[in-house]
């Protein structure tokens, strides 16, 4: 009979081999749904895989999908590694994107070169502000930042459907919720002709740098890694558990505030209630495929970024159902829960012995 055996330690190997192993076991999976919906599992495979990247302009587009993803999944894996939870990097993307817009607006006259810069303060600002509710509650009151941060995720996005259909709304956009278009001082620059790719994925590039920095080579990541692995060791230690709670939170809001702004003055250009993408929720999985290092995180975005754009082209040409690309973010998710399982165990035939 099989039976799953603790290891002595975790397996090193098992740890970077099972991300791999899910993205094997995500696409067998799609070749079966395809299979399973009457369409060719070959053809379904192209639109999701080859079809997105055939030019220069695909790849861009690739990178485009991936840079709000880069940004808040690095800010998560700096609270992840630390066992600070925050799963509302949604809402904290959506108060970016408020902060950036309430600077555009108000200075939507102005072609000042530092609009993008206050921007981005802002959206940065008003991101970590957004985090630093569940952080507040949990080291003031132990209330779990998990269920706080989720929550505050759905008055994110009321608040910005009041803006946008109450004092924001432009008066010469024909009652559609959104807010007047930025002035070109307030647009990120594109670094291709032709291409919509913006200078934000320079900026998603330099977060992922300055993570790696902070998580591996810093004297504060070296105690919230220690937090995280071993608890009492880090209170033997005196490591401030309040202090890793308020860094863990606040560095996740920040990097999905900019990831917000980005979004507004990149492809977007103003403020609308179509901005819950989901990019905050999915980049949780990215996280976790990328092992909460910064390259891993890095390969983990242009895989999810290609699961969102073969989704619309499967969409597209084969009629396949809008929700197909969460679909396997899912599988994705579910299948590294299942491949982790072996860090800690491994697979025995026969019986245990006494």
């Amino acid at each position: 009979m099989l039976r799953l055996e603790p290891r002595t330690e975790a397996s090193r190997l098992m740890q970077w081999c099972s991300p791999l192993l899910a993205a094997t076991l995500t696409l067998l999976a799609g070749l079966a749904i395809f299979w399973l919906l009457d369409k060719d599992p070959l053809e379904g495979l192209h639109y999701f895989l080859i079809s997105p990247v055939k030019d220069l302009y695909g790849v861009s587009e690739l990178l485009l999908k991936a840079t709000p993803l880069m940004l808040c999944a690095i800010g998560l894996a700096v609270g992840f590694r630390a066992n600070v939870w925050n799963i509302g990097a949604e809402g904290q993307f959506m108060l970016g994107a408020v902060g950036a817009s309430g600077v555009a607006l108000y200075f939507a006259e102005s072609d000042s070169a530092l609009i993008l810069p206050a921007m981005l303060l802002a959206g940065a600002l008003a991101g970590a502000l957004w985090a630093a509710i569940p952080a507040f509650l949990r080291t003031r009151f132990s209330a779990n930042e998990i269920l706080v941060s989720l929550m505050l995720v759905y008055v994110a996005q009321l608040f910005v459907s009041w803006l946008v259909f109450g004092p924001w709304r432009d008066p010469m956009g024909f009652g559609f919720p959104q807010t007047a278009m930025f002035h070109d001082a307030a647009l990120l620059p594109t670094l291709l002709d032709g291409t919509r790719l913006h200078l934000g994925f320079v900026f998603a590039l330099g977060a992922l740098a300055l993570g790696y920095v902070f998580m591996n080579r810093s004297y504060t990541g070296f105690k919230m890694r220690v937090a995280g692995e071993a608890a009492e060791a880090a209170r033997y230690a005196g490591f401030s558990a309040r202090r890793v709670i308020w860094i863990g939170l606040l560095s996740g809001g920040a990097a999905a505030g900019v990831a917000g702004m980005a979004e507004v003055a990149g492809p977007m250009g103003q403020l609308t209630d179509k901005l819950n993408f989901g990019y905050g929720f999915a980049a949780i999985i990215v996280a976790f495929v990328g092992r909460l290092h910064a390259f891993g995180i890095l390969l983990a975005s242009l895989l999810m970024a290609l699961l969102y754009i073969g989704g619309e082209q499967a969409q597209q040409y084969m009629n396949l159902p809008s929700s197909i690309s969460m679909v396997f973010q899912g599988l994705l998710l579910f299948f590294l829960l299942g491949s982790d399982v072996f860090i800690h165990y491994r697979l025995r035939i026969g019986r245990a012995r006494a």
